[in-house]
């Protein structure tokens, strides 16, 4: 079977590993060819093909020339290679999903409307969050007509969002995308000393709530607790978190990380910290809680995407809500015993397994397959 994506993903033309880039070194087993349509890339393109038999082609335009874009190559791409199915990653503007659709009417090949999370959802960050949700109902809305399905990565959140939207449960796929290394992301195979009590891996922006991180440790702190933390991470609330650690008196015993080089040197992170800690207001995984788990490192997190399913309060970690006192108490009731939070550690990981990446991705690729060969 072949496959066209479309991809929101520039980092593989640049050369850059990723997730990405990961899953389609996998997917490339799976499919006879897979091109990738993907925006304009802020670096010079290197990449052209990879792993064999996936072709990657950067548009030539920015997001106002994107549906365009996609219409035109598509077409090109489909009359010459046949492909089976679209898949669009869908997301903000949708331009993704929108030229898909043009692309599918054009052809008569079905398209998937991959839907990973909702900004705004289940809580808003910000007023431009709360807009994004508007735009995202009424794309599904407008798409639902148009789409084959919409897959979706968590089997609990965003499958009960797109049913209150009118969405028929027969055209919602779940198919997971937190697929994790096993053998990278696992536990350490001697006792290493933790040098970092909380850990947070991602980007530095609203909805990742990194203000009610830094005020839970400011919270404990003024308990008389010292927590050692590590923010590994840029974007463009890093400055001000910077400037809040400081305010709260906590850079003695807070160090940022704007890079890490590969997945090894990120499980050795994890597992040289004492927990791992989200309190976003939406996700889709996130992925980073599950590589910690994987490496035996107990969660923090905020009820959003995958973690409602998967994370067990005292069992492989503490759920929090979305305010500074619930965020701290949750951190306590990990540290505050540390050999439940070596249990919990232990029992990450076994709830962590499921992700193992072949199986995944296998199950992902299997999913399009059918997808693909059922009727319209």
């Amino acid at each position: 079977m072949r496959l066209l994506m479309v991809s929101g993903d520039r980092q593989v033309s640049v050369g850059e590993q990723g997730p990405f880039a990961s899953m389609l070194r996998e997917f490339s087993r799976h499919f006879e060819r897979i091109d990738v349509l993907c925006p304009r890339p802020d670096k010079p393109v290197t990449v052209r093909d990879v792993f064999g038999n996936v072709h990657l082609h950067p548009a030539p335009c920015g997001r106002l020339g994107m549906v365009s874009f996609i219409a035109r190559r598509g077409i090109e791409l489909l009359r010459e290679h046949r492909h089976a199915l679209i898949v669009s990653h869908d997301y903000g503007w949708f331009y993704n999903g929108i030229g898909s659709a043009r692309l599918s009417r054009a052809s008569g090949v079905p398209y998937l409307s991959e839907l990973h999370h909702i900004p705004g959802h289940p809580v808003a960050a910000n007023v431009r969050e709360r807009f994004d949700k508007w735009v995202a109902r009424r794309y599904v809305a407008w798409a639902k007509s148009r789409a084959r399905a919409f897959r979706v990565v968590n089997s609990v959140e965003m499958p009960e969002l797109l049913r209150s939207w009118g969405v028929p449960p027969s055209q919602i796929e779940v198919l997971p995308s937190l697929y994790i290394d096993l053998e990278v992301f696992q536990p350490a195979k001697e006792l290493v000393a933790a040098d970092c009590d909380v850990l947070f891996v991602g980007r530095m922006v609203d909805n990742k709530g990194l203000e009610r991180i830094v005020d839970a440790l400011a919270l404990q702190a003024k308990q008389g607790r010292t927590i050692r933390a590590h923010f590994v991470g840029k974007g463009p609330l890093r400055d001000a978190i910077r400037e809040r650690v400081a305010r709260a008196g906590l850079s003695a015993t807070t160090r940022f990380t704007e890079w890490v080089a590969s997945p090894s040197e990120l499980a050795e992170l994890y597992r040289r910290s004492k927990l791992v800690v989200c309190a976003s207001t939406c996700e889709g995984g996130p992925r980073f809680t599950v590589e910690a788990m994987a490496c035996g490192t107990p969660v923090v997190s905020t009820p959003v995407g995958m973690m409602r399913e998967l994370l067990r309060e005292g069992e492989n970690g503490a759920c929090a809500g979305f305010d500074v006192e619930s965020l701290a108490s949750a951190i306590e009731r990990v540290l505050g015993d540390e050999p439940r939070r070596a249990e919990m550690g232990r029992r990450a990981r076994v709830a962590a397994e499921r992700f193992e990446y072949a199986a995944i991705l296998r199950g992902y690729a299997d999913g399009l397959k059918r997808i693909a060969g059922s009727r319209a």
